[in-house]
């Protein structure tokens, strides 16, 4: 089988559309949404829907929580909580709900997908570093063989065994027997890994074989979204810099 799986949409409908007409080329059988729907962006309702359509799996991001009530956000920077607020009074009620109904993590036997690190999913915990995929070598037995993770906007994949850590930098890589895998999907509405296009993946679940893709889509029209909402400038001029 294989899965698309792809995350942090970031509100950004330009982005998204074209991830999914390029998912239409890669003979994609389930499609899974590792969270962030929300947030960054101005197409809140419009990604929700596309994406309720779309995935058979979506767990919950800290923008979905912070947006359906499900986490406190008071603390977060201004322009971020700002666009919370304007998200939140804009959702449409049935989106609201399905985002309070969203799990956390799901697993699938040697699969997990999660928004941040699986061992504590409803924390949001960052792991884009070595430092931070070694802090899961404690627990290693308690993950599952390979653990699909969004959050940091990175492109950032590990390969850990007993006691040893490495990072892959390949953009297409086969599994490794006697290795455990945290893979970070990038994003698709608001990357930071200093590519500007929508960021989204595949997973051969036969083959063992994990693939990024990129999708070039019309930055101008969902910067001049943001910037017509009056949201934060930085989150339109991000969109040009892929930072």
């Amino acid at each position: 089988m294989r899965l698309g799986i792809f995350s942090d949409v970031h509100s950004n409908l330009e982005a998204l559309q074209a991830v999914v007409d390029a998912y239409e080329k890669l003979e994609v059988d389930k499609y899974i949404c590792l969270g962030d729907v929300v947030g960054y962006g101005a197409s809140p309702n419009e990604c929700c829907e596309i994406v309720r359509d779309l995935a058979s799996v979506m767990v919950l991001g800290n923008h979905d929580a912070a947006v359906s009530g499900r986490m406190e956000y008071s603390y977060y920077y201004d322009a971020a909580r700002n666009a919370l607020d304007w998200c939140s009074a804009r959702l449409d009620p049935k989106h609201l709900k399905w985002l309070k109904g969203v799990p956390y993590v799901v697993r699938w036997d040697n699969l997990s997908f999660s928004h941040g690190n699986p061992l504590v999913p409803e924390e949001f915990e960052y792991v884009f570093t070595l430092e931070q995929a070694a802090e899961l070598l404690p627990e290693l037995d308690q993950i599952a063989d390979v653990n699909f993770i969004g959050h940091s906007h990175l492109t950032k994949s590990f390969a850990l065994a007993q006691g040893e850590v490495n990072e892959v930098v390949a953009r297409r890589f086969g599994l490794r027997k006697h290795r455990k895998y945290v893979i970070t999907d990038g994003s698709v509405g608001q990357p930071r890994d200093y590519d500007n296009r929508a960021c989204f993946t595949v997973f051969d679940t036969e083959s063992l074989v994990f693939e990024y893709h990129r999708a070039e889509y019309d930055i101008e029209k969902s910067a001049k979204k943001i910037l017509d909402a009056d949201l934060a400038v930085n989150f339109a001029k991000r969109l040009f810099l892929g930072v």
